[in-house]
């Protein structure tokens, strides 16, 4: 009697080499090519660099935010010598 374990090794072989043989396993090849090809003309990031670059955003404003407040404690000290008046129009 073939052991349970026996069987669906064999079944599963059996699949994996009827689908190789037939005309899934081509179109499988050409979908994928397909879409490889697609996917390299979109513009597109891989997510380490999604990551990167929205690591890079956070720090940005968290500097941003410190020179903000920075400047706003220059402008409300009218004795230092960088006090040259509002700046808002200037932004």
């Amino acid at each position: 009697m073939i052991n349970k374990t026996d069987w669906i090794e064999d079944f599963q072989k059996n699949m994996s080499d009827l689908i190789a043989k037939s005309p899934a396993a081509d179109i499988e090849r050409n979908v994928k090519a397909m879409m490889a090809q697609t996917f390299t003309r979109l513009d597109l990031v891989t997510r380490e660099e999604f990551d990167i670059q929205a690591q890079l955003l956070e720090r940005s404003m968290a500097r941003i935010t410190a020179l903000e407040s920075r400047v706003q404690a220059l402008e409300g000290r009218p004795d230092t010598p960088l006090h040259s008046g509002p700046v808002k129009d200037a932004i």
